[in-house]
């Protein structure tokens, strides 16, 4: 095995992933095993029953602040500006980092779209970060001119083999004032770094990151797909914004963030530990009084179409919010001095409650599935009056209402025909569980290990690009 380079370790943020739990963490969890140990000896229903009522109020707290989150923000826009007369503003020098890995089928499409950004050819800088033993996407690069604006950099082979590394080391070529990543197979609006350039000229000094929307382009492939879409339609309408508005850190996107690059070095780039950098970065940058602009131009992306892959996704996803939950509760101190109890709340809420959530949903399909089979007594012993009351208000108003926000997204961004489709969100949150827990299992046998999503060569159906 390859080993970490001293250019990585030298670099780290001073809070990261390459630990999965600090000592006080492993403290702290075993202490909590054996309280929860001695409790259930002394009084095993009773301690059940306290942990049960436990679960079920923070699944009613995190039922309504997402509620509250998605419906606060209805009236909330992204920002979106052009310069009155573009010939005569100064584009700053813009640089795009595009980390690929086996992309040897997406670099075509990839390079012809890119070549048709609209922005000056002279200010642009198109980085290509490939890894040393990718024979096949090296290979498929190599025709491209000498005097093409594409520059690639070749990544030596070490550990981790991850996209926040591959990015770190492209960061070291980096020339531009501002920065962006875009995946393989993304197809980004062609105005959206003329929007960003601009947007940044016109913020306060302390916004250093720009988040475009994220969309698909084959969205109507087959029922994942759709129901991918609306997942992505309610995130990024609703659930981003209502951050925002609220002041609250914004788990960035893995692809289509825009940077202030002075600001992204003094915060050393991206962790590249954790398998989901960019909602680490968000974090971070959030601790050190940064914040991030919603940019209204979208991105269309190329959605999993098959479970297998949609799955694996879904796991590294997990994983890496577990990854940036467990690193960042070790500095709650930096979080309470941002904005006091307020960011601790909302970050408890956006990682801690929603893995918790996810985690725990097939436990209590179980015991439903139990219940209503058997009509056991055993399980309506942990349900009283005073409990079954909360748990399905929280069922029944949660599912209900989170339905109807997707329908509500879908609506927004005009997917009419996705509304109907939506009525079927219980049935993906069934594999959205099964990709946590594959995603909490992995963390334990494989912390770093990251599970790349194949790019099936959709065509780009409709997408405004």
């Amino acid at each position: 095995m390859n080993e970490t380079p001293r250019w990585i370790i030298d670099e780290l943020p001073r809070f990261n992933a390459r630990s999965v739990l600090s000592r006080g963490q492993v403290l702290g969890a075993i202490l909590l095993v054996i309280a929860l140990g001695c409790a259930f000896f002394l009084d095993a229903a009773r301690t059940f029953l306290w942990l049960n009522t436990a679960c079920i109020a923070l699944y009613l707290v995190f039922c309504h602040y997402k509620l509250a989150l998605q419906f606060l923000c209805l009236g909330e826009k992204a920002v979106s500006a052009l310069p009155e007369d573009e010939s005569s503003f100064d584009w700053p020098p813009y640089t795009i980092l595009v980390p690929l890995y086996h992309e040897e089928s997406a670099v075509a499409g990839l390079l012809s779209h890119l070549a048709t950004l609209d922005y000056p050819k002279d200010k642009l800088q198109i980085l290509l970060l490939v890894e040393e033993d990718d024979a096949a996407t090296r290979t498929a690069l190599e025709s491209l001119r000498p005097d093409s604006p594409f520059e690639v950099i070749v990544i030596p082979v070490s550990e981790p083999r991850t996209k926040p590394k591959a990015c770190n080391y492209g960061l070291k070529y980096a020339t531009g004032e501002l920065l962006v990543i875009y995946d393989a197979e993304d197809r980004p609006d062609r105005d959206q770094l003329k929007k960003a350039a601009f947007c940044f000229s016109e913020a306060p000094e302390d916004v250093i990151c720009l988040q475009a929307k994220l969309d698909f382009y084959n969205p109507k492939r087959n029922l994942i797909t759709r129901l991918f879409t609306a997942e992505y339609a309610c995130w990024f309408e609703f659930c981003l914004p209502g951050l925002h508005l609220l002041n609250a850190p914004i788990p960035l996107g893995g692809t289509s963030n825009h940077f202030r690059l002075s600001a992204l070095r003094m915060l050393k780039g991206w962790d590249p530990f954790n398998v989901t950098e960019d909602c680490d970065l968000g974090v971070r940058l959030y601790m050190e009084g940064f914040r991030t602009l919603l940019l209204d131009s979208t991105t269309w992306e190329e959605a999993a179409s098959r479970i297998g892959p949609w799955i694996r996704q879904r796991s590294r996803w997990f994983k890496g919010y577990l990854q940036t939950y467990l690193v960042h509760t070790r500095q709650q101190g930096a979080l309470f001095k941002r904005e006091g109890l307020h960011s601790l709340l909302h970050f408890h809420m956006i990682f801690g409650a929603n893995c918790f959530c996810l985690l725990m949903n097939p436990f209590y399909w179980t015991l439903t599935a139990v219940w209503f089979a058997t009509r056991s007594e055993s399980v309506s012993s942990f349900f009283p009056l005073w409990v079954v009351i909360p748990a399905l208000l929280s069922f029944l108003e949660g599912n209900a209402a989170f339905v109807l926000t997707m329908m509500l997204a879908c609506l927004k961004r005009r997917n009419y025909w996705l509304i109907p489709f939506c009525l079927l969100t219980p049935i993906y949150w069934v594999f959205m569980s099964l990709g946590a827990w594959k995603g909490a299992l992995q963390l334990i046998t494989r912390p770093f290990y990251w599970e790349k999503t194949p790019h099936e060569g959709d065509t780009v159906q409709g997408a405004s690009v």
